[in-house]
């Protein structure tokens, strides 16, 4: 963009908020379709661009650039939603709910569901597959035992989060230490400063809210589990698949190819089970997603998910969203407030705080993660350098107010994927992902008390 072109501070504050009011409007007052919204939202955009007598093409140049980063996590959705369709089938997910009935106490399920998703996702490394295979299971516990759907997935979404963030084969966690030169596993101790107070304070609260909302009829689990068992291949073989997932992420195996693998290792299982079965309805499983047929409306209701077609809503609004996100980058808008904050900082909590809502500023107008690290990593990498800030404070608040807050944005490529997984609207969960909620607040509350804020040597 010509540099006469560019926006001014007072510009781009000024459009940024109307988008994000008219976003908010629409989502939250209006009940608006978040597609609807963000469609607008390009159009504020474009609107602004011709009135300022931006080149055009930087509407497309805008769109491409903004796409380019949500291309992999789109085909690990379809590959998802192929992945639950046939592990319901394959009688994967029917065994994991019918163990979970068996092993986990009603009294303690919603702390049990957080400290097992957070222990699985350390080990895998993935917030998205703990989500889209074990949380499906404890899914299907937890509304048997007649708990809030919403709490349930929020113990799910703040475990899975909790062990994404520390585990050192996330993605997420490697980019985050990646962007600002800090070593991995330095970054990840140096993260619990903000990880364990939250950690303990979600647990706590999952304690006391599942206490309060059990209202399970033992007998309705009996039946639950005589259902399953009677309709679905229930056996210690269907855990293979498990077993191959943490191996998979153990040799650090790709995403795609691990959720690739473990989709063939399904549809083998499958036709094991019933050698009549055709790979024509088979396909049709992996393409439109599982019917389940027990006669149990709870149950068919529940198991009746899947399928790559499942996953296009929740397409459409990663690509809108980047879309948007991509033209506001080309215009320069979001550049221009970052660099103007970084100019007007003076003490290190300011900085700290300040890089934290940064991350999460870009988390809610661009919507995808890894550039809610990206971005406000390399805009105040050289500010934290200069007051001789250790790295691993830096690469801790990207996580913290990148990272985890994705979850809770319901047009945002992590909170999309949760609404369209388990059918519970972001808004309605969001309050309980208090993993996600807490991390923030312990970060800020570090940046001002000077807790765990390191320094390197110069500054000694």
């Amino acid at each position: 963009m010509n540099q006469n072109k560019k926006p001014s501070l007072l510009e781009a504050s000024i459009v940024l908020g109307l988008i994000i009011l008219s976003i908010s409007v629409g989502v939250i007052g209006l009940h608006l379709s978040p597609n609807i919204t963000i469609l607008f939202a390009i159009s504020v955009s474009i609107f602004y661009m011709i009135i300022r007598k931006m080149p055009l093409e930087m509407v497309n140049n805008g769109i491409v650039s903004g796409l380019k980063p949500g291309i992999i996590p789109i085909f690990i959705f379809l590959l998802v939603g192929a992945l639950i369709a046939v592990w319901i089938q394959a009688g994967i997910i029917p065994t994991l709910m019918v163990v979970g009935f068996k092993i986990i106490s009603v009294k303690w399920f919603v702390p049990s569901v957080f400290l097992v998703c957070a222990i699985v996702g350390s080990a895998v490394g993935s917030a998205f597959t703990v989500m889209s295979t074990i949380g499906i299971a404890f899914f299907g516990i937890g509304t048997t035992l007649g708990l809030n759907p919403a709490l349930i997935v929020g113990a799910i979404v703040s475990g899975s989060v909790f062990g994404d963030k520390m585990s050192p084969l996330s993605e997420s966690t490697n980019l985050a230490s990646a962007i600002v030169g800090a070593d991995l596993f330095k970054h990840i101790k140096h993260l619990m400063w903000s990880t364990v107070p939250a950690f303990i304070v979600s647990l706590i609260l999952f304690a006391v809210l599942g206490l309060n909302n059990t209202n399970a009829d033992l007998s309705e689990i009996d039946t639950v589990i005589n259902v399953l068992e009677g309709n679905f291949s229930i056996s210690f073989w269907s855990l293979i698949p498990i077993a191959l997932m943490l191996i998979c992420a153990w040799k650090k195996i790709p995403a795609i190819i691990t959720i690739l693998l473990n989709v063939i290792v399904a549809v083998i299982m499958i036709i094991i089970q019933d050698p009549s079965a055709k790979i024509a309805n088979i396909a049709t499983v992996v393409e439109s997603g599982f019917i389940s047929e027990t006669g149990n409306t709870q149950i068919d209701l529940l198991l009746s998910r899947g399928g790559i077609s499942s996953m296009m809503p929740t397409v459409v609004l990663i690509i809108l969203t980047l879309s948007l996100g991509g033209i506001l980058m080309e215009m320069g808008l979001i550049t221009t407030v970052i660099n103007s904050l970084v100019k007007r900082l003076n003490a290190t909590w300011q900085l700290i705080v300040v890089t934290l809502l940064s991350s999460i500023g870009v988390n809610i107008f661009i919507g995808e993660q890894f550039l809610s690290v990206i971005l406000p990593g390399n805009a105040f990498k050289e500010a934290f350098k200069e007051k001789n800030i250790d790295p691993v404070v830096l690469s801790r608040t990207l996580e913290d107010g990148g990272t985890v807050i994705n979850y809770l944005i319901p047009w945002g490529i992590a909170g999309s994927f949760v609404a369209s997984t388990f059918g519970v609207p972001t808004l309605v969960y969001l309050p309980f992902a208090f993993f996600s909620l807490l991390s923030p607040v312990f970060s800020i509350i570090s940046a001002v008390t000077g807790i765990g804020v390191l320094y390197t040597e110069e500054n000694k």
